[in-house]
């Protein structure tokens, strides 16, 4: 079965599920949209809230419904949001590993018996460590599964440095790498704003005092906790960041964003899925880019992958190789 670009399958219609599904329809790029859900009645809802929304000028007349497992067979992009997420006064996504996993598993059962050809983009979490697991337990096609992983992370901490400075975090230059977790980092000799490097900004932009690197990936991770504490869950950022990388897929930019893939040799290491800077086409992942990480950077991103590995390793009933 032949793909048909600008197919795009959401596999879950709670706030993250219906929040894509709002979010792509108003980056008009899509035009055949099927919402996959155990409860029919919820996608239906859903479906028909959004639908009637395409009646608006500046919508596109995209094509929405509600589907089954079938309608995968030749789409283009797969979105994955099924499955618990975290809650309020708990911020640690690795909590929702083993049921998670149990989802996951019927879910990729199901993706697996119409297709391997479809982009894969996962959501729910801990989504690292879900992207590995699955990638090889179905031998699904490395550049064809990934995560959105530290990409909200990247714009957080884009955002945040860019007020610092008073610009546009547009002109920022810079990555959160590794885990979509605790264990996230940013390599500081890589970051920039307009090609001037993170240690000179104090001096090129007029501060009192240059940017606290601790407090500024401090902030970055608990920013999305904070979220959830403050409103229950996190929907608006995720599901724009879902929606980045579908745009980058369907227009087939080549363009450069951090999201989760497994590693193939990437500084030495292959058995773990992590973000890095990935180059994306409407294929899926063309290539993995390898920064040019300092000594702390390169501890940094030791200490991400061994604490990936241990989750990895901690999952019941793991198949042998993975």
């Amino acid at each position: 079965m032949s793909v048909s670009y600008g197919k795009l399958v959401i596999i879950g219609a709670g706030k993250v599920g219906s929040a894509v599904l709002n979010s792509v329809l108003r980056m008009n790029i899509i035009d055949d949209i099927v919402m996959i859900n155990r409860n029919k009645d919820k996608a239906l809802g859903e479906v028909l809230d959004a639908s009637h929304t395409t009646a608006f000028a500046y919508s596109a007349n995209a094509s929405i419904r509600v589907g089954d497992y079938s309608d995968c067979k030749d789409a283009h992009i797969i979105v994955i949001t099924a499955g618990p997420s975290i809650l309020p006064g708990n911020h640690d996504r690795n909590t929702l590993l083993q049921k998670n996993v149990e989802v996951m598993d019927s879910v990729m059962r199901q993706i697996t018996a119409y297709t391997k050809e479809a982009i894969i983009l996962m959501i729910s979490n801990p989504l690292d460590v879900l992207t590995y697991y699955f990638q090889k337990k179905y031998d699904y096609p490395v550049g064809r599964i990934f995560g959105t992983g530290t990409l909200l992370d990247t714009a957080r901490f884009n955002k945040m440095l860019g007020d610092l400075c008073g610009v546009d975090a547009k002109n920022v230059v810079g990555f959160v790498l590794g885990e979509h977790g605790s264990t996230s980092f940013i390599p500081w000799n890589t970051v920039n704003i307009v090609g001037v490097p993170f240690d000179q900004l104090a001096e090129r932009f007029g501060l009192k005092t240059p940017p606290d690197k601790e407090a500024l990936l401090h902030e970055t991770k608990v920013i999305g906790p904070q979220i959830v504490d403050l409103k229950g869950y996190t929907s608006s950022g995720v599901s724009l960041a879902a929606c980045r990388i579908i745009g980058a897929i369907v227009r087939n930019e080549h363009c450069i964003v951090p999201v989760s893939a497994v590693m193939q040799r990437q500084y030495g290491y292959s058995d773990v899925a992590m973000s890095l800077p990935c180059i994306l086409s409407k294929t899926g992942i063309d290539r993995i880019i390898e920064l040019p990480l300092d000594a702390q950077g390169e501890r940094d991103l030791k200490i991400s992958h061994d604490h990936l590995r241990e989750l990895i390793d901690s999952i019941p009933g793991k198949p042998a190789g993975i």
